[in-house]
Order: structure tokens, then sequence, then C-alpha cells
């Protein structure tokens, strides 16, 4: 009887996963991968049993009892089994249920974490999804629910909604909605994580105007306060203040 280890690939490049999930990769024996890992990632272990299992919205996707049996089967042939997710697994990586599919089983498991997209995104944009003063919560969400409906909801001072992509201009009204004021910032980022990241900012009034841009790519969708270009008060003339964007530099990044 083997082991299985859950290791989070991280949203996009290769060298976005962590040391530990990298060392425990180079062990495998067999691998079942997500559709959004980066192939690349084959050269840690290029010896192992590379298996796809990948689920993607709109698209033909591998049923999560297929998956679970999977795991079991070659848990009990193999000395380890890595299952390689995208992102980090405990953030909407249906974790839950192949743990206890496994458990069930009598099979071992860890979870190795990984960077999920919507922090990516903040690093990538520069956009700390944290405020001192004005952003003390972060709430992450699917737009879609089980049974496909549409949701956008007002729980924190920023929201980050997943799997939003294909329908922005109707989560712009659902956030209007939840009480959402129409001039709140949105960052739409896509691809986080990877080379050819695509990122916009809108109002929830004019969020659908990024559907064009970002369409048929994994997309994140931040609101709120960790949405907001970062700013710094300047003095300004007539005694007045002026609010200026603050982009670090790579003096200041290595300072």
């Amino acid at each position: 009887m083997g082991r299985v280890a859950f290791i989070g690939a991280g949203p996009g490049a290769a060298d976005l996963i962590t040391l530990r999930g990298a060392r425990r990769l180079a062990q495998a024996d067999v691998v079942l991968f997500d559709a959004l890992t980066d192939p690349a990632l084959r050269e840690f272990a290029p010896d192992a049993r590379w298996i796809p299992v990948g689920k993607r919205g709109f698209c033909d996707s591998t049923r999560q009892a297929t998956i679970n049996a999977l795991l079991v089967r070659h848990a009990r042939e193999a000395d380890l089994v890595v299952r390689l997710k995208g992102g980090d697994p405990s953030v909407f990586g249906r974790l839950e249920e192949e743990l206890e599919a496994l458990a069930e089983a009598g099979i071992d498991a860890e979870v190795i974490p990984g960077v999920t997209a919507a922090i990516a995104a903040a690093a990538d944009t520069q956009r700390p999804l944290t405020r001192r003063g004005s952003g003390r919560s972060v709430a992450l969400s699917t737009a879609m629910t089980r049974d496909g409906a549409l949701r956008g909801g007002r729980s924190a001072d920023t929201e980050v909604f997943y799997m939003a992509g294909r329908q922005l201009g109707a989560l712009a009204r659902r956030l209007l909605e939840a009480g959402w004021s129409a001039d709140a910032p949105v960052s739409v980022v896509s691809r986080a994580g990877w080379p050819d990241q695509l990122h916009s900012d809108h109002q929830v009034a004019t969020l659908g105007h990024a559907a064009m841009l970002h369409a048929g790519r994994p997309t994140v969708v931040t609101v709120g306060a960790g949405a907001a270009p970062l700013t710094r008060v300047m003095a300004g003339g007539e005694g007045g203040l002026k609010m200026e964007r603050s982009v670090a530099t790579p003096l200041e990044l290595t300072s």
C-alpha cells in the first residue's frame, strides 16, 4: 500500500511550485495532474507515469468519481502517487472528496500547499488584498454555484471571484444587487502567474467591458479594497492634497 501527496502546483508557471512540492513531485511513481498545470513540471519527475485528470469549465472533464477511483487504485500499486493540482489544493480543488475517498480505503495522504490564483493576481498586479485601514477582510468565492447559478456577494472588504470569465457582465449586475457601488474598483486578471497574463482595471458598472479581453481564459475578479491601485498622499498645490499611484521601482524592491 502506497500513499498520496496532494501538491499545489501554483496558478501558472512551473517555478511557482513550492520547494517542498517540487521535492515530493520528484519522488513520484504516478502523477495525476490537472489541466492547468504547467507541462514543464514533468521535468521534476521524468520517470513517473503522468495521467491527465483535468477539469475545465464548459469543457470535457474527468468525473470526480473517476479521479477518486484512480487515486485509490494507483496508491495500492505504487509507493507514491502525486495528485498535482493547479493553485492550492484546499481552494476550490475538490480536495475534501479525494481525501475522503483515500481515508475510506485506508490510504495515507499529505497535503502540500501552493499559491492560489487570487494571491498570484494580487502579486503580479501589485494590489495587496488587505489594506491597512480599509481592507481588513478577504473572501474567496466561486462565481458559479454547483447548480450553475451565478452569484456575486459582498461579505468582505475585498472579494475575489474565481471562474467568472465568461459572465463578467452578468457578474456586474449581481455585484450591484449585492450592495457594491457602481464605482467600486474591480481588477480582472486572466491566466495569473503565466507569461501571457492579462490585467485590466474597471469599476463594477463597467466590468462587462472586460469580457472580450479575457474571453476563454481562466480569470479571477477582485472587487473592493484589494482591487484599487496603490496610492499615496502627496502634498498638493494651494495647500491641498492629491493622490498619486505608487509603483515600486527595481531599486525599491531590492532595498
